[in-house]
């Protein structure tokens, strides 16, 4: 065989994009696609359920009601982009934080700042368009086999809806942007550490580090404030006309980017009250640290699971606080139609805000693991000291009961918060038979069967995450880990 053959065949052999065999890409590649199938399953069910409500003779010529369902459909395209927005970009940042000795290490030898940051974006935009594609086309496949099959099984015959509609490109697009944005924020930190700090490994923000933050403190604390200001003028327009919900709509987005910025003021507390709950063990204790030492890589792991439950929650509280707005509007009674068209919606967004939970969990197993690889070192320490691979297991498993109990408790916070707000901004000026009465003001309304099953998905959750990264830390060998 010449030469130039085997050289050729070498060349052939070598993967385009080998960066994409990197841990934790191909967790990056699964939520952007997650995130992009979330986005045309939500503007897909929208548009079906529209569809159903104007073959309904009942109520197919109510304008409320259209109006109604027009600024829900803006409202879950929101909720779709900004899931798929905080996913990818915590998930993208991590894995930027993982290669800080790699970066550092080509800067020392000459590699600028600007072609560093290039090349971290050109990855970041692949990783998002591969992402994005297949989700595009797995929620759109998704999306006409449930179409195909609740039109059989419910008797819609004279419901027309196609599915293939170009609206379901905008959330892959968005997706895939995301991502790009994302790589090119994570390398933004990442590029201002000097090649001499970063060459020891991994760099993650410590607690003083990320309390001198005054700069991103205040603005998250400020967009906190501004969005729980527009939630309550949201409630009180909602008194008036059902657009109140767009003053709130925004309000909860501002809050919520207030508070997943300002992530590391918030979460810590929590996870420390989270952590007397589980003893004064070595193992519980080295745990408890290990999250607060590092507030900015648990913040990170915990704001997406947070995001999923508030989103779980905030669909069950707004449908069930619907419910008790009808019957307080009704004089207590809602028409039997009215409920049993908000008992279909819930069911059908029920399931679909679920795949936020999909989406949590694939980033919290992602972030776990890559958390358990840049902590090889201290692993590796710990295995030396005398800290046995039973003990490692537990303490790892802790860290992740840890984020996910606190993300759970703050999720459900938030959950029943924007959950009624939303309910109460977009009804309370609607009136409703027999009685009519108008604005209607109720307290929130939560059903404790969906709390529950969050709790044990929680449960659940924790042992799922916690699999891959055990397993990765009790492989580690201290003399191996040490050496690196």
């Amino acid at each position: 065989m010449m030469p130039g053959t085997t050289a050729s065949t070498a060349i052939r052999r070598t993967p385009p994009l080998p960066w994409l065999r990197e841990r934790g890409m191909g967790g990056s590649i699964l939520v952007a696609a997650i995130s992009s199938a979330f986005g045309a399953i939500l503007l897909s069910a929208t548009g079906f359920i529209g569809a159903m409500l104007r073959a309904n003779p009942y109520i197919g010529d109510s304008e409320t009601l259209a109006a109604v369902l027009v600024i829900m459909s803006f409202l879950l395209i929101g909720v779709a982009v900004y899931v798929a927005s905080i996913v990818t970009a915590n998930t993208f940042a991590t894995v930027i934080a993982g290669r800080t000795r790699r970066i550092a290490l080509l800067r020392l030898i000459g590699a600028s700042a600007r072609s560093q940051r290039e090349e971290v974006g050109r990855q970041g935009l692949v990783v998002g368009v591969i992402g994005a594609g297949i989700g595009l086309a797995s929620g759109t496949l998704a999306s006409w086999a449930a179409v195909v099959l609740a039109t059989r099984l419910l008797g819609l015959d004279g419901v027309d809806y196609a599915v293939l509609q170009p609206v379901l490109v905008i959330p892959a697009v968005v997706v895939a942007l995301t991502t790009w944005a994302a790589a090119w924020a994570g390398s933004r930190r990442v590029l201002t550490v000097t090649p001499l700090q970063a060459l020891g490994g991994s760099v993650e923000a410590s607690h003083d580090a990320v309390a001198r933050r005054g700069g991103r403190n205040g603005v998250a604390i400020t967009l906190f404030a501004i969005g729980a200001a527009l939630l309550a003028g949201g409630i009180v327009l909602g008194l008036l006309s059902p657009l109140g919900v767009v003053v709130a709509f925004f309000g909860g987005v501002f809050s919520f980017t207030g508070l997943a910025l300002g992530a590391t003021l918030v979460m810590p507390p929590v996870l420390r009250l989270v952590g007397h709950l589980f003893g004064q063990s070595a193992t519980a204790r080295l745990a408890a640290e290990n999250a607060l030492r590092y507030p900015e890589r648990s913040s990170r792991m915990a704001i997406g699971v947070v995001m999923g439950v508030t989103l779980v929650t905030m669909f069950a509280v707004a449908l069930e606080t619907v419910k008790a707005v009808m019957i307080a509007s009704g004089d207590g009674e809602a028409p039997a139609e009215m409920t049993t068209l908000v008992d279909t919606f819930a069911a059908i967004m029920m399931g679909l805000v679920a795949v936020s939970a999909v989406i949590a969990a694939v980033g919290l197993v992602n972030l776990l693991t890559i958390g358990v690889v840049q902590r090889r070192r201290e692993l590796g320490l710990l295995r030396a000291l005398g800290v046995s691979t039973g003990q490692v297991r537990r303490m790892v498993l802790l860290e992740a009961a840890h984020i996910t109990i606190a993300a759970t408790v703050t999720g459900l916070v938030l959950g029943i918060a924007y959950g009624w707000a939303g309910a109460q901004s977009l009804l309370g000026s609607v009136a409703v038979p027999p009685s009519w009465s108008a604005p209607t003001l109720v307290a929130p309304a939560v059903p404790w069967l969906p709390v529950v099953i969050i709790v044990g998905a929680t449960a659940v959750l924790t042992l799922v995450a916690a699999v891959v990264p055990t397993r990765l830390a009790t492989r580690v060998a201290p003399v191996e880990a040490l050496a690196d």
